[in-house]
């Protein structure tokens, strides 16, 4: 009967969903590198000392590594100052935050502006991440707090507020007001959430607007836009979702680029407002306008409805007063749905979650998220172009329980967004990384297989479509889309495109109807923990071969010690030139020793005549499984076969056991040559079978002395 210890990963399920449940939530964000505002800005208060933040300090390593690092000429006359220094009468906001608040400096990180842009058009949203009861004039100790979304948790991230500048200038982010720094001091503490400035240097809109809302950006590419897009946009910045949009540029993006029209290619804006006029000599038509922010704080399209233009003329005051037209240089204008269509190439909208407004009943989602790694030699097969690796990529089992309340077109199903997430590769820049290609696919689970939580295998991926898929696989710290299926099991199978890059992602699920979506994990079980009797048939040549070795070896004793044992089966072993081994080493022999002495805990340290042959016809089994996946007679399988020739040999695993057995016996090329292929199996079939000695209730857990774990250990 198979055996399964369970008790530890029941544990480690129970542990993460506390953790969720309680820090890193909304109400008791995670400590940023351990730091509690309260207390620090109390301890300060009372040494009546201003606040200094040695975890990001005022130095070269905060601007930056490369451009902005210590060879850089642009840091040499760069200064650290707080506030007061700079200005009289500093303000942390100045008559409420608005957009006109930022202003982009001498960092290409635009795109972060225009998501502080968007995020000052909801009040509610904008004071979770920059909490408002902090102040320049109130018990001011230099210390102030911002709170993102990281990957699944909420932080809070504390700074210092010395900022740099250059001959009393801000460097980086400002505002309009010269003396309201909230702006600044945002960016400050984002870019010490991803090590540096320098690292915010470059990206994409979404990925600021997630870490502001927890939310999740779908993208629409004007040329292949919907019909309705104008009312999805509506939409969206009606539920508070926040949005963004760019002008592609066929140069990079760091060559931003003004057109005749006044509008940037290469540059992320806002989009802070679509709305309907009726121009009093058509008060029958509507004119569809967007209205959008440029993070410059200045440069708009001067094209029709700009802020001078002649069709304003056309609205009434009232009209007016409701778009709050007004003609000033701060980087904001309108135009046209019509011309925006035609000028703009890709729209992103941050859609909210529950959990970015907690009482907020409007936004009603359903999420499921998950988090994984991809494991070079384990877990990280890429994608379907490599289909002998490609299923051991970690695998989530989607159930779609109900379907949309309102179908569109009779296309009854349940829609969901799929959200892919590689993590940390902007803060690990400095190090060389780059964003890796990354994508997904969705299968269908045959309903003969609802229920089985086991990892689907190499042949169901070559004998199955897959249901669904990302548009394209994409260096994007997100990818994301939107699909429709019938109510079911899938498999989700997230990837690098390319096999062996590792890395950790979350991969979230949002449907308006209930969804689950939880990683397939093996159930951890043996079949034959138990040493059984060796059969007493017939003794092949070989098995007498090895009784006239044994007999010659053993003596009068008739017992073995692992020495002997190593060169009883060398001398037969390495007559099989189709395994190209040199043999077992003694350490592989004494773990055989440790599985096959009976008393185990008390043993003898030597192998009798019966232990012997349990032991060699099991070492046969093995063989016979590594000679099938050794088929180029290399002397050695990967990495990726060892997890079906483990599940051949008896034994099912989880990906946290995949990834340990591939750090403990693979070379650096990743292959598992005979010696260490023995050698995993041996230890493994003794630990299953030491934990049942243990679990006397046979419950999944058992409980162990520090003599007993020691003995344990040490022995097997």
């Amino acid at each position: 009967m198979p055996y399964t210890p369970s008790g530890f990963f029941c544990d480690r399920l129970i542990r993460e969903r506390e953790r969720r449940d309680g820090e890193g939530s909304l109400n008791k964000p995670q400590r940023f590198n351990g730091q509690d505002y309260k207390t620090l800005r109390q301890e300060c208060l009372q040494r009546k000392s201003l606040f200094e933040d040695e975890s990001f300090p005022a130095t070269v390593e905060s601007l930056g590594f490369k451009e902005l690092g210590h060879k850089s000429n642009k840091v040499k006359n760069i200064v650290w100052k707080r506030p007061k220094e700079i200005c009289e009468n500093p303000q942390f906001i100045v008559g409420g935050a608005s957009r006109t608040d930022i202003c982009q400096g001498d960092l290409g990180d635009c795109w972060l502006l225009a998501a502080i842009a968007c995020l000052t058009l909801n009040e509610k949203l904008l004071y979770r991440v920059v909490p408002h009861e902090q102040s320049y004039t109130e018990d001011y100790a230099g210390i102030f707090h911002f709170q993102f979304w990281r990957y699944g948790d909420w932080v809070d991230v504390v700074i210092d507020d010395r900022i740099p500048t250059f001959n009393n200038q801000l460097v980086f982010t400002k505002s309009a007001e010269r003396n309201e720094f909230w702006s600044a001091l945002l960016e400050k503490a984002y870019a010490k959430l991803h090590g540096s400035y320098e690292a915010l240097k470059g990206g994409n809109t979404t990925e600021a607007m997630e870490d502001f809302t927890g939310g999740v950006t779908e993208f629409y590419e004007m040329k292949e836009a919907p019909k309705e897009l104008y009312k999805i946009m509506k939409k969206a910045l009606e539920r508070g979702s926040l949005m963004g949009c760019s002008i592609d540029s066929l140069v990079p993006a760091r060559f931003e680029t003004r057109t005749v029209t006044g509008l940037v290619k290469g540059h992320a804006y806002s989009v802070t407002a679509v709305e309907e006029c009726r121009p009093s000599q058509h008060k029958d038509t509507k004119v569809r306008l967007v209205r959008l922010r440029n993070p410059w704080g200045q440069v708009e399209w001067n094209g029709p409805w700009s802020d001078n233009s002649k069709e304003w003329a056309t609205l009434s005051k009232t009209e007016k007063e409701k778009l709050q037209h007004q003609s000033a240089e701060d980087g904001e204008f309108w135009m046209s749905f019509e011309d925006f269509k035609k000028n703009y190439t890709k729209i992103e909208i941050c859609n909210l979650t529950p959990n970015a407004l907690e009482d907020d009943k409007i936004h009603k989602w359903t999420v499921s998220v998950n988090e994984g790694r991809w494991v070079r030699g384990c877990s990280a097969g890429g994608c379907r172009n490599y289909p002998d690796t490609f299923w051991t990529n970690p695998q989530y089992r989607l159930r779609l329980m109900e379907e949309d309340d309102d179908p569109e077109d009779n296309d009854v199903g349940c829609t969901f967004v799929v959200a892919l997430m590689q993590k940390n590769r902007r803060k690990e820049r400095k190090l060389g990384a780059n964003l890796y290609t990354i994508g997904f696919a969705i299968y269908e689970v045959p309903k003969e297989m609802h229920g089985n939580k086991q990892h689907m295998q190499k042949d169901f991926f070559l004998l199955t479509s897959s249901k669904a898929r990302c548009k394209s696989y994409i260096n994007l710290r997100e990818v994301t889309q939107r699909f429709r299926l019938s109510p079911g099991e899938y498999v989700i199978v997230p990837s690098t495109y390319e096999p062996h890059q590792e890395g950790e992602f979350i991969l979230r699920v949002f449907s308006e109807k209930r969804n689950t979506s939880e990683e397939i994990e093996n159930r951890i079980e043996a079949d034959h923990p138990v040493p059984a009797p060796a059969s007493a048939g017939e003794e092949s040549e070989e098995d007498q071969q090895f009784r006239t070795i044994f007999q010659e070896i053993a003596g009068d004793e008739m017992e073995i010690s692992a020495n002997e044992l190593k060169n009883v089966l060398n001398r037969v072993i390495t007559k099989h030139k189709d395994l190209n081994t040199e043999g077992f080493s003694l350490e592989s022999c004494r773990s055989m020793i440790a599985l096959m002495d009976v008393s185990f805990m008390d043993g003898t340290g030597r192998l009798n005549l019966r232990e012997f042959r349990h032991l060699w016809n099991k070492i046969k089994q093995w063989q016979g499984i590594f000679k099938h996946y050794n088929a180029d007679q290399s002397g050695s399988i990967n990495s990726y076969e060892m997890r079906n020739a483990v599940n051949d040999a008896g034994f099912r695993l989880n990906n946290q056991l995949y990834h340990i057995i591939t750090m403990r016996y693979a070379n650096e090329n990743m292959n598992i040559d005979f010696d260490s292929f023995i050698s995993c199996l041996v230890r493994l079939e003794a630990m299953f079978r030491a934990f049942q000695a243990f679990d006397q209730d046979g419950d999944g857990s058992i409980r162990l002395s520090v003599l007993e774990w020691l003995q344990l250990t040490m022995y097997a």
